[in-house]
């Protein structure tokens, strides 16, 4: 079945880009932050305490979001290739051959992505290096290096992410009981991810009060941790949104009934309540920061955490950004099929094009709402420890542009998407 795997890498590459693609990114940010601790070996001591931290903090962030982008995205891709396995297994391919295969699938496409990502890493660690020599953090003698400890960690954390996803994922599709896999474990791991999340936020209120700056290492993990716990709960999120919705929507006719009644794309909403998630609780919390700060004397390490914060998020939220676009183009690039059927029930391109508009506001609906409340997490407990006010006085307006720009990705991935997919014939589609 290793042979199998890789001729459908070769002869089926549009089915991985989606997981190549996240792969990539990932590898590539792990191995720009863990290169900081290759350079830090070489430098003095106050150079090298701002690269470990740097690495440290940014790159433990990194490495959370990531393995959660790679694994979901792997699910996903395994998951609409039901019709193959079930073909598989018509001939004859047993469980463990079916999982063998699904899992060198995994590996090839990991080992490529992250063989890809060594240059960019490389690139991006050098940026790192340089960010903190302009700002005064790491000495202008100290060299950039790319060493063993990036090029471990990048391969090592994106192939361990995808074995780890391809080996869950393969023992639900490689089974033959048809039923759907129990949403317990996924639920617990919501509420722990939360529980951790809350955990950060009351030390950040309490611990972190009056610690200036420094109660922003805490408040960033709740919301972090806090916007991960609720993107595993997307499905249930996604059907009380829809539930609410539901009367609204189908004011919208015939685009509307066909959005109720088709597939539930939850996974389609973790990405962008993760985006909404993290960039909204950042530049919330910076601003509550940046006005507590004003006139007052700061500790020498206070431009490292600046600093750090705003390449830590920056670096993440482009990258959640663009797992969004992705996931969304492989959802319903998936969907082919299924439009083509619809085309042949009777329904029009336009129909089909307004059911999935509809759809993608209530993904985004559901994903900004969810992303809103984990970035309470941060800003709520950052607010109190650091200007003495729970509520913190700032414009709704970052909010607004942050939503914006969700909906302008959510929209554009999926409306072009459909309308690319709905080119030709239905029955061609029907018979692909």
């Amino acid at each position: 079945m290793i042979a199998v795997a890789l001729r459908n890498l070769r002869h089926r590459p549009g089915g991985f880009v989606a997981t190549f693609l996240s792969a990539f990114l990932g590898a590539a940010l792990i191995m720009a932050f863990a290169s900081l601790l290759d350079t830090a070996s070489g430098a003095d001591a106050a150079s090298n305490e701002s690269l470990v931290t740097t690495a440290s903090v940014g790159g433990g962030w990194c490495l959370v979001i990531v393995a959660f982008a790679v694994t979901s995205t792997l699910t996903l891709a395994v998951r609409q290739r039901d019709q193959q396995f079930a073909l598989l297994r018509s001939v004859g391919a047993t469980g463990p051959q079916l999982r063998r295969m699904i899992v060198g699938e995994a590996v090839a496409v990991a080992l490529l992505a992250s063989a890809v990502a060594v240059p960019v890493g490389w690139a991006l660690g050098r940026v790192l290096v340089d960010l903190l020599q302009n700002t005064g953090q790491v000495a202008s003698t100290v060299d950039p290096v790319f060493g063993p400890i990036a090029l471990g960690a990048g391969f090592g954390v994106t192939l361990t992410g995808s074995l780890a996803a391809a080996v869950a994922t393969a023992r639900r599709t490689a089974a033959q009981s048809r039923r759907r896999p129990r949403p317990l474990l996924r639920r617990i791991g919501a509420g722990l991810l939360l529980l951790i999340g809350a955990n950060c936020a009351v030390l950040t209120a309490t611990l972190m009060d009056g610690k200036g700056i420094d109660a922003m290492q805490t408040a960033g993990q709740a919301g972090i941790w806090a916007a991960i716990g609720l993107a595993l709960l997307a499905p249930e999120l996604l059907r009380v949104v829809t539930a609410v919705l539901s009367p609204v929507v189908r004011l919208f006719g015939a685009p509307g009934e066909l959005a109720l009644s088709g597939p539930r794309l939850s996974s389609a909403v973790m990405p962008v309540l993760l985006f909404t998630g993290i960039a909204t609780g950042t530049v919330y919390m910076q601003g509550i920061e940046d006005r507590a700060a004003a006139g007052q004397i700061q500790p020498a390490y206070a431009q490292d955490i600046q600093t750090l914060n705003y390449v830590v998020v920056g670096m993440v939220t482009v990258f959640v950004a663009i797992m969004l676009v992705n996931t969304l183009i492989a959802a319903t690039t998936h969907r082919r099929r299924e439009f083509a059927q619809q085309r042949l029930a009777g329904a029009t391109r336009g129909q089909v094009t307004g059911m999935v508009t509809l759809e993608g506001v209530l993904i985004t609906v559901t994903g900004i709402l969810g992303g809103l409340v984990a970035s309470l997490f941060t800003v709520l407990p950052f607010g109190s420890a650091r200007a003495g006010r729970v509520w913190p006085d700032a414009s709704p307006a970052a909010f607004g542009i942050v939503a914006a720009i969700a909906v302008v990705l959510t929209a554009s991935a999926l409306v072009q998407t459909a309308r690319s997919t709905l080119h030709g014939p239905a029955t061609a589609a029907v018979r692909a």
